[in-house]
């Protein structure tokens, strides 16, 4: 007689994990107009006994498509050729509608060409591979690619290396703009250093259950002055709708600090560290499972930390040769 236990493979047992996940673990629903219980009524019907691979993973992707996250990923090998296939529901940010990868290269170098009429020295990589520096006279400028893949005592050093030059600064522009994010601690360790007194950087709670109310309690992180010097004059930083996750986290503690300007455009709004999962068809996939809010307790998930000065890079900046950001900045220290 043949056995009745499901196997690894059988995709309603794959369907219902993965919906049921979601469930208790998925926080924005409501936030991103999705009703959950809709789409399994939706969606459960199309999957029995008899659906490929393909057709399961194509509606996973339809059922998690109007998420709209791009916290949100599917990975796995399908068919007998066990093709690879990915799904990631972000919609194109602006700044990458307006830009294509080659062009974003070619704008970065349109901004060190406009720093350079500027009075600034070259732009250089530091200790840490991430932040690359450089000056005029009387203003700095960093540029943050990434916040993870260091080690805590180069990016120290890195940050060390950079103080040294806050006494005889006038301002400093901090650039995020296309930056995938990070760790929080790295993003904290870096904003430690324009601080003026201990404040509240953010707040975050973890989605633990099925209801409204299934969260883990609220927990706050502190931005505080470290290093042996910081800079607590004008800053402005440059930011866009391509700035993700822990670069966000990065804009929100900023954002605390009564010396700094946002200018650009708002970020992209995926704050939450992702929680990864795997289907017992060996499926992988990965969600947004926390909360974060600004200091007064605003979430901005899915519309993204706001610019004081909202300035937007546009295609005809690399026909002028000229970063209008950059320019903006500026003027900004300079009138402050």
């Amino acid at each position: 007689m043949a056995s009745m236990r499901s196997t690894p493979h059988e995709p309603e047992l794959n369907f219902d994990e993965l919906w049921e996940t979601f469930r208790n673990r998925y926080p924005f629903f409501d936030l991103r107009n999705v009703d959950w219980n809709k789409q399994y009524d939706i969606y459960r019907p199309k999957v029995n006994k008899l659906t490929t691979d393909d057709e399961l993973f194509d509606i996973f992707c339809e059922m998690l498509d109007p998420l709209n996250d791009g916290h949100i990923e599917l990975k796995g090998k399908t068919g007998p050729d066990r093709k690879k296939r990915y799904f990631n529901p972000e919609p194109v940010p602006r700044f990458r509608q307006e830009f294509s990868r080659q062009e974003i290269k070619h704008l970065f170098k349109t901004t060190q060409k406009t720093l350079s009429k500027m009075g600034f020295g070259p732009l250089e990589e530091t200790s840490a591979w991430m932040l690359h520096y450089c000056r005029s006279r009387e203003v700095g400028y960093l540029r943050i690619l990434e916040l993870e893949g260091i080690k805590k005592r180069k990016l120290e050093d890195a940050l060390d290396r950079i103080s040294d030059d806050f006494y005889s600064l006038n301002g400093l522009i901090i650039d995020i703009r296309e930056n995938p994010g990070g760790d929080d601690d790295t993003a904290i360790a870096i904003v430690n250093r324009f601080c003026d007194r201990k404040r509240i950087a953010f707040h975050r709670k973890t989605k633990t259950g099925p209801g409204d109310d299934d969260f883990s309690p609220i927990k706050t992180w502190h931005i505080e002055p470290q290093g042996p010097v910081q800079f607590t004059g004008p800053i402005v930083v440059l930011s866009c709708d391509s700035v993700f996750s822990g670069a966000e986290v990065f804009a929100l503690a900023m954002k605390q600090l009564p010396n700094v300007t946002l200018i650009g455009d708002h970020t992209n709004g995926i704050f939450s560290y992702q929680l990864e999962k795997k289907l017992p068809n060996g499926w992988r996939y990965r969600l947004s499972y926390q909360m974060y809010f600004s200091a007064d307790m605003v979430c901005y998930e899915g519309r993204g930390v706001p610019v004081d000065i909202r300035l937007l890079n546009r295609k005809c900046d690399l026909e002028n040769g000229e970063d209008p950001l950059i320019t903006r900045g500026l003027e900004i220290i300079k009138a402050s």
